[in-house]
């Protein structure tokens, strides 16, 4: 699981009177991932589409436009089956003139309901106006204008302004039309010119014999005409998708695998009578791939393994050849059938081309992948964490949020994703799944935790819990320390993974001397630091928690009162050599000597992000429910809930400590006044929101913080991504069938 699937490079070469046929049989077989050729040998070119290609094309192309226009989707397919050639262009055709003609007609009456609306919009200042039309135009001696404006700005304008003998103003809403006589001698146009300084937007005075109100009454009832002609005409295309819907997505299907097929030699290297191709197959998959083409053609291809590439990184996973000669150096059949070399000889090999990346981590570990791609899809030569997220993410996550509650909320919500939806989705809920499930086990650890509350606090009796909260209460504080604790001890352990990784890789890539250099260098000063950290040497800046810890989270079960002073020792010295090699092998990363403590400290966001989401549960429960702490300030956090148990903390100071009253506690069920019954309704209103909140929140800053502690410190010492996607040259029918 940690390497991808074992690759092999293949190739084949046959004449190109049977070209079709290979490609068939590949297609069909839907395992060769093909490599493009590149026109770097001399006697090859690129080949040419098979012919039919541009028409495929351009049917698919109508295909796709029809769909849109008919807005199809999945859902409207029936089942699966097959569609022959003569189906499908005699059904296209009749879909084709029937959606046109629809689609025509929609657009011409969208476009006539769209002039309607822009003339109504035209017309209605003059109907607030309430003005003839007749009456804004056409006068000798007078000059008119017809803007939107404030009226009182126009008259001002208009009063003090030369060349005008007299005016009047008329309003509509915002609309003002004015009317002035010019003086004797006055320009023409002097209106215009004495409302320059007015805020105005100059109105056209639209042309029609019926009064604005009229016009735009005959506007809307057009309208509403063209807009019952466009839902009949919309009920069509609805009728014609619900016949043709099924129809169109399996011939775009169809049309998809022909015109991959008719373009698939644009990637071959050809010569005038013959051609190769070369491309990357499953190695397990070469027998089954090899047996599909002879089956297909006999002996006019030849197929052949050119090698089977190895685990090693800087393109030397070439290594393993498995055949002589070469893709061009075989024999292709000629066109007259007789047996000729396809070109003068030499390898005719596209380049050395990167193996594509088939990641195989099972059903399980499977949806992890999806976390792995989105930092970078592993190269063929890196080893594939996949299994490795898989082991951690959840757990952390789990730690992190660690309450009943939520992990069944957020199982729930993978359980839908994961039945609903496919592809990324459904690999989303099932990473939700697993880290919901790791929240309910540490939600039980924490105290069984639901929704901030512990749950064994409600059972009869005198019941107790190994962990009481998460270190939030004055009497579980050490729990918070201790949890800082395996925090960091998570991290040195997920680290030494990553810098063992890296020490194979660099054994793998190189040989022991830089497997040393790069990875062993780290090794021994990470483990060295925290081992002289966890020793008895100089004790007295050791806090008492990093050993008193142990016996905490195991219930006493392991007692560690550090490693002995020879020990510690003996872990300066494991640092000392590191440094050393690392200052023969990789002197500039000496900068970095530090590293390993500080990111193995970096996973104390583990811990503070347990506090935080711990303490916003604890916060939204006080609000609403109020608590106390008994034993006189030393013991835990005890919800509240009702009035009369409020009462009685109260009177009990000796015994209790209020922290908060809480809001349900104003509601006493013997009175029902209305505040209590607001108060009520307010605090369960707070307790559902607030906790959809830290649910929200959780997913948000421990899937964050978990994914970054992935991506940066682990991922950072052994893991680079940027392999290829394996694309097999094929397609997976869904709406149709190849018989």
């Amino acid at each position: 699981m940690l390497r991808p699937e074992r690759m092999s490079k293949v190739s084949v070469t046959g004449s190109k009177r049977v070209i079709d046929d290979v490609i068939e049989a590949a297609y069909d077989h839907h395992s060769l991932h093909v490599t493009d050729y590149d026109e770097r040998y001399e006697g090859f070119e690129p080949g040419v589409s098979l012919d039919g290609a541009e028409d495929v094309s351009e049917r698919l192309v109508t295909v796709r436009s029809l769909e849109s226009i008919l807005d199809v989707d999945d859902a409207d397919v029936d089942a699966a089956r097959a569609l022959d050639d003569e189906e499908l262009e005699a059904e296209l055709s009749d879909v084709r003139e029937r959606v046109n003609e629809l689609n025509d007609q929609r657009d011409e009456l969208q476009a006539q309901i769209r002039d309607r609306q822009e003339e109504i919009d035209r017309m209605e200042p003059f109907a607030d106006l309430g003005i003839a039309l007749d009456l804004l135009d056409g006068y000798g001696s007078l000059e008119v204008v017809v803007g939107e404006a404030k009226p009182d700005a126009v008259e001002d304008a208009l009063a003090g302004a030369d060349g005008i003998d007299a005016y009047e103003v008329f309003a509509g809403g915002d609309v003002v039309a004015a009317f002035a006589k010019p003086a004797a001698g006055a320009d023409e146009g002097v209106l215009q010119d004495s409302l320059v300084g007015v805020d105005i937007a100059l109105l056209d005075v639209p042309d029609a014999d019926a009064s604005p109100a009229e016009y735009v009454a005959e506007l809307e009832s057009e309208q509403a005409d063209l807009r019952e002609e466009l839902a009949a005409v919309e009920a069509d295309l609805a009728d014609v998708k619900e016949e043709a819907a099924g129809f169109l997505l399996r011939a775009e299907e169809q049309l998809t695998i022909e015109a991959e097929k008719k373009q698939a030699p644009l990637s071959f290297a050809t010569t005038e009578n013959a051609f190769v191709a070369e491309g990357w197959v499953p190695t397990e998959t070469f027998d089954e791939f090899e047996a599909a083409i002879t089956e297909a053609v006999g002996d006019h291809a030849d197929v052949e393994e050119l090698e089977r590439a190895s685990f090693t990184p800087d393109g030397d996973h070439h290594t393993e050849a498995v055949a002589d000669g070469g893709a061009a150096g075989g024999v292709a059949e000629a066109a007259d059938g007789e047996r000729e070399a396809a070109t003068d000889g030499g390898h005719a090999a596209h380049g050395s081309d990167d193996p594509p990346v088939v990641q195989d981590n099972g059903s399980a570990a499977g949806p992890f992948e999806l976390l792995v791609q989105g930092f970078g899809r592993p190269k063929y030569s890196e080893f594939d964490p996949t299994l490795l997220v898989f082991l951690t993410f959840p757990l952390m996550f789990g730690f992190m949020i660690g309450d009943v509650g939520y992990g069944v909320l957020y199982a729930a919500i993978g359980a839908f994703l994961y039945s609903r939806y496919d592809g990324t989705f459904r690999e989303l809920g099932a990473v939700a799944l697993w880290a919901g499930g790791f929240t309910i086990l540490f939600g039980i650890y924490f105290g069984i935790d639901v929704f901030g509350y512990h749950a064994y606090q409600l059972l009869p009796g005198d019941v107790h819990w190994p962990v009481d909260g998460k270190g939030l209460s004055p009497a579980d504080i050490d729990w918070a320390l201790s949890f800082l604790v395996a925090s960091v001890l998570f991290g040195l352990a997920h680290l030494n993974v990553g810098h063992v990784l890296s020490f194979v890789s660099n054994y793998q890539q190189h040989d022991l001397k830089h497997a040393l250099y790069e990875g062993g260098s780290w090794l021994l000063i990470l483990n060295g630091a925290w081992v002289w950290i966890f020793s008895q040497h100089l004790p007295g800046p050791k806090p008492e928690f990093l050993f008193e810890s142990f016996s905490i989270l195991t219930f006493g079960a392991v007692s560690f009162g550090g490693f002995p002073v020879a020990v510690g020792y003996a872990a300066i010295a494991a640092i000392a050599l590191g440094v050393v090699l690392l200052a023969i092998g990789e002197p500039p990363e000496l900068a970095e000597v530090l590293s390993p403590i500080v990111n193995v400290i970096s996973y104390a966001r583990i811990m503070a992000v347990l506090l935080a989401k711990g303490g916003m549960a604890l916060a939204v429960n006080l609000l609403a429910f109020g608590a106390y702490i008994d034993e006189s300030g030393e013991g835990s956090f005890h919800f509240i809930f009702s009035a009369d148990y409020l009462e009685y903390v109260q009177s009990h100071p000796g015994d209790y400590e209020l922290v908060f009253a809480g809001m349900t506690t104003a509601f006493d069920p013997a009175s029902a006044g209305a505040v209590g019954v607001l108060a009520l309704v307010g605090g369960i209103v707070v307790a559902v929101v607030g906790h959809v909140v830290v649910l929200a929140l959780g997913i948000t800053s421990a899937g964050i913080q978990a994914v970054r502690l992935e991506y940066v410190e682990f991922f950072g010492n052994f893991y680079e991504g940027g392999g290829n996607a394996y694309l097999p040259f094929g397609y997976d029918r869904e709406y149709t069938t190849d018989e």
